[in-house]
């Protein structure tokens, strides 16, 4: 496992300046707070691609979701995107995209955060409950190829947000096991 020591730009927490979480190797790590992020995911994309017979069309499709998905993250305090290729066929990666919540758009109290994204789910495809991890209280939404954990920041100061995705083998079984196990892993640095 490698250990990511967050993002360099240090949440502004009550006691704590940093994070870090354990992420196993095979990880493709893209640092969102660097100009070289397009570089560093079409370098992904690319080495998925490389002596494999997957068609330039698909290329091009996972590159966009990829580019699509951290540019918007980024929009909402994304730092970290991790990808782990599930497929030989160059379908879309198992993600994870690691996120500050800053306070301010969402309740601080991480009961009424849940109630708030639970009133806000469309059919109740997505299970929404507040659970207890290492890190401290955490607001815990698992849908069928997702699973979202916005841990309480020390200090109530916001959520750091870990949303973890898999579109190609669904969030269940191992895959579940190994996110927990990797949110699990969250710890703050004073």
């Amino acid at each position: 496992m490698s250990e990511s020591s967050g993002s360099g730009a240090a949440p502004a927490t009550a006691g704590a300046r940093d994070y870090r979480l354990l992420v196993p190797r095979e990880w493709f790590r893209v640092d969102l707070m660097q100009d070289r992020w397009r570089r560093q995911l079409k370098t992904f994309v690319e080495k998925q691609a490389d002596g494999r017979q997957v068609p330039a069309e698909l290329t091009r499709n996972v590159w966009a979701t990829l580019r699509n998905t951290a540019e918007a993250g980024l929009a909402r305090g994304a730092m970290e995107f991790y990808l782990l290729t599930l497929s030989r066929n160059g379908g879309l990666p198992a993600s994870l995209l690691v996120s500050l919540m800053p306070p301010g758009g969402t309740p601080a109290d991480p009961e009424a955060f849940a109630a708030w994204i639970e009133a806000r789910e469309d059919g109740g495809r997505r299970e929404v409950g507040v659970v207890d991890v290492p890190a401290g209280r955490a607001v815990r939404v698992a849908g069928p190829t997702s699973l979202d954990l916005h841990v309480v920041l020390p200090g109530g100061t916001g959520y750091l947000t870990l949303s973890f995705s898999a579109p190609v083998v669904g969030m269940s079984g191992p895959m579940l096991r190994l996110c927990e196990a990797i949110a699990g892993s969250l710890r703050w640095v004073e």
